[in-house]
């Protein structure tokens, strides 16, 4: 069964749960998703849901380095994910779909570090004429994931310029604080 407002509600409120001081940064698509409009479409317009993934890889001797994109179309490096698919039944799922798909990696040697998002981002997104999209916002859900020894395989280059491994300071300062999320998520 494909992804319902229902599932993307419930991640939220275990995320709230979770991140209280975060709840009123999230206002806004908790009153939307109220509505219930089919959010899980790319089709739906102020809002629609993407899905994440923060992937770690530790080196056991306690670094940790973080596996990220460089976005074609943002031109920015960032964790890999997009929008969900019709045919994704999970949230969880569609980030490992996003991440194996943009990366290359092995999906069995990816493992969930928690099933609650360990970041949840309400951001607005640029108007798209050739992809037929207005400005609307993203409500883009990521979960921590590990790996022993994961490496990028064939990216999606209609996606991604590249993806590489970043030593865990430099990638919180590309991408912000959700990275110490991924490396401290409980479980």
């Amino acid at each position: 069964m494909a992804i319902s407002d229902s599932d993307i509600s419930s991640a939220l409120s275990a995320y709230i749960e979770r991140y209280p001081d975060e709840a009123a940064l999230l206002t806004e698509p908790l009153l939307l998703l109220s509505q219930g409009r089919d959010f899980a479409s790319r089709r739906t317009f102020p809002m629609h849901v993407t899905a994440g993934a923060l992937l770690v890889r530790s080196d056991g001797c306690g670094d940790a380095e973080i596996l990220l994109v460089e976005h074609r179309a943002y031109g920015i490096t960032l964790q890999p994910g997009g929008h969900l698919e019709p045919t994704d039944t999970t949230l969880i799922g569609a980030a490992v779909r996003e991440l194996t798909e943009e990366t290359g990696v092995d999906p069995d040697t990816v493992f969930p570090a928690s099933q609650t998002p360990v970041y949840i981002e309400y951001g607005q997104v640029p108007a798209r004429p050739t992809k037929d999209e207005p400005d609307h916002y993203h409500l883009d859900i990521g979960y921590a994931f590990t790996t022993a020894h994961a490496e990028v395989g064939r990216i999606q280059e209609s996606e991604v310029h590249g993806a590489a491994w970043y030593p865990l300071a430099v990638a919180e300062r590309l991408v912000g604080h959700r990275i110490a999320r991924a490396v401290n998520a409980p479980a």
